[in-house]
C-alpha cells in the first residue's frame, strides 16, 4: 500500500467492518466528517482496493452448516497441471469457503462447512474422487471461539 491512511480512513474502514449497511450519513457521523467528505473517501479506498465489496454474515448453524472441518492436504504433485486440477476440484464444492496453500507439514488447508458427519463425508469422497493426494487429515472443529474477526486496523 503505496499511500498512508490516516486516523479517518481507519475509523471509515473499522466502521464498514462492523456493519456494511450504515448510511453516509451515520459513516460521516461515526467517522467525524462531512458526508461529503466520507464520501469522496470511501470511493477513494474503494479505487485503492482497500474495499472490495460489502457482504452480509451469516450464521452457518442457523442455515443448518453445523460441523466446521479443517482439512489438511499433503501432495507429492507440485505441477501447474496438477495445481489447476486441485483448484478447480477445490472451488466447485460450496462447502470449501477458504483454501490456502501453506508453509509446513501440510501443503494445503481447506475449511469445509456441513450440514453433519454424513454431509462431509460426501464432500470429502467427491472431493478425493477428483484429484490424486498424498495425504489428508481433518480435524472436526467442537466450538467457533473467535470466527469472522475484523480485520486489526
Amino acid at each position: 500500500m503505496s499511500e498512508k491512511m490516516d486516523h479517518f480512513d481507519r475509523a471509515l474502514l473499522r466502521a464498514l467492518q462492523k456493519d456494511a449497511t450504515l448510511s453516509q450519513r451515520e459513516l460521516a457521523d461515526i467517522v467525524g466528517l462531512s458526508q461529503n467528505a466520507c464520501w469522496r473517501r470511501l470511493h477513494a479506498l474503494r479505487e485503492r482496493g482497500l474495499v472490495r465489496g460489502q457482504t452480509v454474515r451469516l450464521d452457518a448453524g442457523t442455515l443448518g452448516l453445523k460441523l466446521t472441518v479443517f482439512v489438511m492436504v499433503r501432495t507429492r504433485h507440485h505441477s501447474q497441471e496438477w495445481l489447476q486440477t486441485f483448484r478447480g476440484a477445490v472451488t466447485a464444492i460450496p462447502n470449501v469457503i477458504d483454501f490456502y496453500r501453506i508453509a509446513g507439514d501440510y501443503d494445503y488447508m481447506l475449511k469445509i462447512v456441513a450440514a453433519d458427519m454424513n454431509a462431509f463425508d460426501e464432500i470429502y469422497r467427491r472431493l478425493i474422487a477428483q484429484v490424486e493426494l498424498d495425504t489428508v487429515t481433518s480435524y472436526m472443529a467442537m466450538e467457533a471461539i473467535s470466527d469472522n474477526r475484523d480485520l486489526p486496523i
